[in-house]
């Protein structure tokens, strides 16, 4: 398997002309009202709920998240560390007597971390396009030195739970079940995986997008490496209106970028980013660790499951940790 090539409608030397055009295009402005803060997850209705809860069949469960710890991915990219996790009180200090009366005692901590270190969300403050946030607010308007007072990520916190789907790139396309970075993942390659998995696989308004490349399996194969900012495949800047046409209410990635890496553009910094979230509002998920439950889709044929994926709501973040559920 080698890289796919750029797609011929795309010109690698004109991101700015691209990523105009498919603003345009993929654009949600005003579709539910000038003070919607919901982007995507408008699509995610009560009926979309009971879809996802009805995909239950056998009780089993798997964690999507990655480990919240000191051995992660991060390697200090705009100050991005992995969570530091330090004691408060300790068996030792319950030993030596806490104040506390007869006999009691007891353990506390407390985690520092950029709220970005490991499994999370995108919150529709996080990426702007020229100086604009969501729904056409000024940036500077929506994000402040008190965080997101528009759309942080508090104001979804109840809402992203339903019919979660898996498409398997790296299984279907891939080899022995990996893409290699720089691969870009088309609109041909998810609708190809839909075809290959079958009918439970197909994405549609209000479903939750999981896409599994393969690279988290990699980094934890041969070691983190550049998994935190480094090349990788991911999906291609041509998906932008595919992710429009489909009316997902939210994809998430088993990579540090969502998007392939490099960029598809001779000079780019995450043009799927600049359309997807400030146009589109879409909420983006990354690094989650999509491989057991992969394991158990191809196992038993069937890829949709019930995903409760809950940020959480800490008031006025652009993002924010996760532990994603899926049940089958």
């Amino acid at each position: 398997m080698t890289a796919a090539t750029t797609p011929p409608e795309l010109d690698r030397t004109d991101p700015e002309g691209a990523i105009a055009a498919a603003a345009k295009r993929c654009s949600n402005w005003g579709r539910w009202g000038a003070d919607d803060v919901l982007g995507t997850l408008n699509f995610l209705d009560e009926t979309k709920r009971v879809e996802g809860a009805r995909l239950v069949r056998r009780g089993v469960s798997f964690s999507l998240a990655q480990s919240f710890d000191a051995n992660g991915p991060q390697r200090g990219w705009r100050r991005r560390t992995n969570p530091v996790h330090t004691m408060l009180d300790t068996g030792l200090d319950a030993e030596r007597g806490q104040g506390f009366p007869h006999g009691l005692g007891g353990a506390d901590d407390v985690v520092f971390m950029p709220l970005q270190a490991s499994t999370q969300w995108d919150g529709l403050g996080h990426i702007f396009d020229h100086g604009t946030a969501y729904n056409g607010r000024r940036a500077g308007d929506v994000v402040t030195s008190e965080g997101d007072g528009v759309t942080g990520i508090e104001t979804v916190a109840a809402l992203i739970t339903g019919r979660g789907v898996l498409l398997d790139v790296g299984r279907a396309i891939g080899t022995d079940g990996e893409l290699p970075d720089g691969f870009a993942i088309t609109p041909a390659h998810l609708e190809a995986t839909v075809a290959a998995q079958g009918g439970s696989a197909r994405v549609g308004r209000g479903d939750l997008l999981l896409v599994r490349t393969g690279r988290l399996a990699r980094a934890r194969r041969e070691g983190w490496g550049d998994y935190a900012g480094g090349d990788s495949p991911g999906l291609s800047f041509t998906t932008a209106d595919w992710l429009h046409g489909t009316e997902v209410a939210g994809v998430a990635t088993d990579t540090w970028g969502f998007e392939v890496r490099p960029n598809e553009f001779d000079v780019a910094f995450q043009p799927l980013h600049q359309v997807a979230i400030p146009h589109t509002g879409l909420f983006i998920g990354e690094m989650w660790d999509l491989d057991a439950l992969a394991a158990d889709c191809a196992a038993d044929g069937v890829w949709d499951f019930l995903l409760t994926a809950a940020p959480l709501p800490v008031t006025g973040a652009v993002g924010a940790p996760v532990n994603p559920i899926a049940v089958k």
